[in-house]
């Protein structure tokens, strides 16, 4: 099993620390380091800071948003990183939710297997070199009638084949995603409850005639170090609570619906209900400890090793840390202990 790191967001007065956090990942090994995006910055102008400040370490977006570019706008955008990084971009992409997609892109959150599936395919078509043309519901390439004609990309990525990976946490979501990515990025896994993605991912896999092998597994854990558990699943409660609670609405929360499908209903909705009437301290309180026990890595040294040992043996391929809200000594800390801990369970 592998390690990557999460560094999030951009712009919340920790830009400098991010960078010593991927410096740091990429001295010590680390896979991958992946950034996101959602109406502050964007995650493609990052990951190229940070792919020219490492040397070794592949740079992926998680995600880059689907309503936010044209799939050829996404496709030259990857050859470009790809190329620009010595061969180390990975594309990761996802729907967003309804309230980005509307509210900041302009773009109606209809159909979103549909074009999830028409984007891909124009992705594909066009990292291919060959000449653009695509008739589908969603996107017509060239326009008809008009000007425009087939295209292809004149930017030579290093690799034939960019990995792609698809953020996806509802069953049809996840079961298309075995289909047609190289990869899943998941959040809130818990070894415990595998089955719940890995099951519809297996399905997937099986209509493309294909199995879970060479596919990358890759869920977003939070890590924190110490001997106080209780204190380490606390400093991830805001964190828990602003998914669960407040990522969309009240009637679509995809993040609230996988804790319900978790068991943990009652408190889904007492998340939800404090966190839409703005009593975020409220909402962070009332998300179960054993749920934020169960998807993060908590403890020292030997417990996290346990707990990487019980995600390797669900599966997960590629384990990313995410040890946002703490000092940067605090930030580097983690992942030292999560080379640690991997060695520990002789994973590495």
């Amino acid at each position: 099993m592998r390690l990557g790191i999460n560094l999030g967001y951009w712009g919340l007065g920790m830009d400098a620390d991010n960078i010593a956090v991927a410096q740091e990942a990429d001295r010590l090994g680390y896979s991958v380091c992946w950034a996101a995006e959602a109406y502050g910055s964007d995650a493609a102008t990052v990951l190229s800071f940070v792919a020219a400040k490492t040397e070794r370490i592949d740079v992926g977006s998680a995600i880059f948003q689907i309503p936010a570019r044209t799939p050829a706008m996404t496709a030259m955008t990857a050859a470009t990183l790809d190329t620009l990084s010595g061969g180390r971009f990975r594309l990761g992409l996802g729907v967003s939710g309804p309230q980005v997609s509307e509210g900041w892109y302009g773009v109606k959150f209809d159909k979103p297997l549909a074009r999830t599936r028409e984007y891909v395919e124009i992705i594909r078509k066009a990292m291919s070199r060959e000449r653009l043309v695509h008739e589908g519901a969603h996107w017509t390439l060239p326009l008809p009638g008009g000007p425009g004609k087939p295209i292809k990309l004149t930017v030579h990525p290093v690799r034939e084949h960019i990995p792609l990976y698809i953020a996806a946490i509802g069953p049809k979501n996840l079961e298309q995603t075995g289909e047609i990515a190289d990869g899943w990025l998941g959040i809130f896994f818990a070894p415990e409850h595998a089955a719940l993605s890995l099951d519809p991912l297996k399905a997937g896999r099986a209509k493309a005639g294909k199995s879970l092998d060479g596919f990358d597994l890759c869920p977003t854990v939070t890590i924190a170090v110490g001997e106080d558990i209780k204190a380490g699943a606390d400093s991830q409660r805001s964190y828990a609570a602003l998914y669960i609670g407040g990522m969309g609405s009240k009637e679509k929360n995809f993040y609230n619906q996988l804790a319900r499908r978790m068991g943990y209903e009652q408190a889904a909705d007492e998340i939800q209900e404090k966190y839409l009437a703005k009593d975020y301290a409220g909402a962070a309180a009332a998300v179960p400890h054993d749920l934020i026990d169960a998807t993060s890595l908590i403890g020292d040294t030997a417990r996290i090793a346990d707990r990487m040992q019980a995600y390797a043996d669900a599966g997960v391929t590629t384990l990313t840390l995410a040890p946002a809200g703490f000092t940067l000594d605090e930030r580097v800390q983690a992942l030292r202990t999560g080379v640690e801990a991997l060695e520990r369970a002789g994973l590495a």
